[in-house]
């Protein structure tokens, strides 16, 4: 989607829906590094891509992500949120063991709780530059 303002069609819709989603690390820990965050990327873009869901931007420091996502009209997000919070989670302590230091015993990467936004009175440019430049981890 070269134009993130792009309107898409449904059958029986015309759309243009964004959010603005950040999920943070349980007890905040800083857990990400750059080869975690490009991993989690490629993870989060499969799981959006089965709910016909499009990541325009993606990006993060070590303790948090910030996503942009479009979507349809019939994706309820808090079912988007609970499969790309699931999913990264329980692929990223399969893959990179070392993680089991910062959950311990709640064996989970990912704090309950999440940000969700709509995304229309701020420029869509101005949201997609803020998360360009979160702080990335080296």
């Amino acid at each position: 989607m070269a134009d993130i303002q792009q309107i898409r069609t449904g059958r029986h819709c015309v759309f243009a829906l964004h959010a603005h989603l950040v999920f943070v690390t349980k007890f905040r820990h800083r857990v990400f590094t750059d080869a975690h965050l490009k991993r989690m990327e490629e993870i989060m873009r499969d799981v959006a891509t089965d709910f016909e869901c499009e990541i325009v931007e993606f990006n993060g420091e070590n303790n948090h992500v910030h996503l942009l996502i479009n979507f349809p009209p019939k994706v309820a997000l808090s079912k988007l949120v609970n499969s790309l919070k699931g999913v990264s989670s329980r692929r990223l302590r399969q893959e990179y063991p070392e993680l089991v230091k910062h959950y311990w015993q709640a064996q989970k990467l990912w704090s309950g709780s999440y940000f969700a936004g709509s995304v229309g009175g701020a420029p869509l440019s101005a949201v997609k530059q803020y998360i360009e430049q979160q702080n990335r981890p080296l």
